[in-house]
């Protein structure tokens, strides 16, 4: 069978030929994360996605830390190997931005083609896109197992909001409460739900036709670490506020942070966890259950 997207180096494992064509996918949701370097964050990450919905995808892209080998043994931990898929894409991918815009959308060194490729991997009738550093909370697992078997056949489109969550340390942390992050995360799998290059990064197509579906606030946290560089798969840090508000609200929280600024920001928030629990599980078992609604109550740019 002729691939459905030839990469432009002759890479023929690494060519995009989708599950489709073998017939009907099974029913079900599967989660499709791509990740390098994110051995911290998966203990907390994967445990509530394997309870979540029907199998996980695990793409490692050069992580030196371990990803894999953590990804495998929490997968064993958690009686779920039978329901992963752990594979490995080893080609460098452009960074968002400036890079991205420089690559060929059909280039193995493309974000397009990275998620494309990704994606492929997929044999349910639904997918979800997801990070390696976003921790559902117990009403997330909850919403997302309910929701896999409600998506049969409604091609419907699924937008989860996330509450970036910088941590200083193993008992407090910052989360951000101004700024509204949505965007589309849970798409069918099909011809017209593809991958296609954007001016920053990768965009995932659907029909104008399809339904859009906002999950309630407080399902995730997005960790990002004071200590590591949360920016280094951007080519430039100057973000564009029209285009990439999101990043840009990001940058500024961080910028703030690291200059002992963080009680200036509006809608920023420390949290801090009592004595013996980290942070993490602070926020996500009980802190976050708990705080009032709505969550965010200004709202930035929704991205749907």
């Amino acid at each position: 069978m002729r691939p459905d997207i030839a990469n432009l180096e002759g890479e023929q494992d690494y060519d995009v030929t989708w599950p489709w064509h073998d017939g009907p996918l099974t029913p079900g949701l599967t989660c499709v994360f791509r990740v390098r370097n994110e051995a911290r964050n998966l203990p907390w990450v994967l445990p509530p996605m394997f309870e979540a919905v029907q199998h996980v995808v695990l793409v490692d892209n050069g992580s030196d830390d371990g990803t894999p080998e953590v990804a495998q043994r929490v997968a064993e931990e958690c009686g779920a190997a039978d329901r992963f898929t752990l594979t490995a894409y080893p080609f460098s991918v452009s960074r968002a931005g400036a890079e991205h815009l420089a690559t060929p959308p059909d280039s193995v060194h493309s974000l397009t083609h990275f998620y494309n490729w990704s994606f492929s991997q997929v044999r349910t009738a639904y997918s979800m896109k997801w990070d390696g550093d976003m921790v559902l909370t117990r009403e997330g697992v909850a919403t997302l197992a309910d929701l896999s078997w409600q998506l049969e056949d409604s091609d419907a489109v699924v937008a989860v909001p996330r509450h970036p969550v910088s941590i200083e340390s193993e008992s407090v942390a910052w989360i951000d409460l101004g700024f509204r992050f949505l965007e589309p995360w849970i798409y069918p799998m099909g011809p017209e739900f593809t991958f296609v290059k954007a001016f920053e990064w990768e965009v995932r197509e659907f029909p104008e036709t399809s339904e859009r579906i906002i999950l309630p606030e407080g399902l995730c946290v997005e960790l990002k670490w004071l200590d590591a560089d949360e920016f280094g798969h951007w080519s430039h840090t100057e973000f564009d506020s029209s285009r990439a508000p999101r990043k840009r609200r990001e940058w500024e929280v961080y910028s703030a942070l690291r200059d002992g600024r963080g009680d200036r920001v509006e809608g920023l928030r420390r949290i801090e966890a009592p004595p013996g629990v980290h942070i993490v599980d602070h926020l996500t078992r009980t802190w976050l259950p708990r705080a009032p609604r709505p969550l965010v109550r200004r709202l930035g740019r929704l991205d749907v």
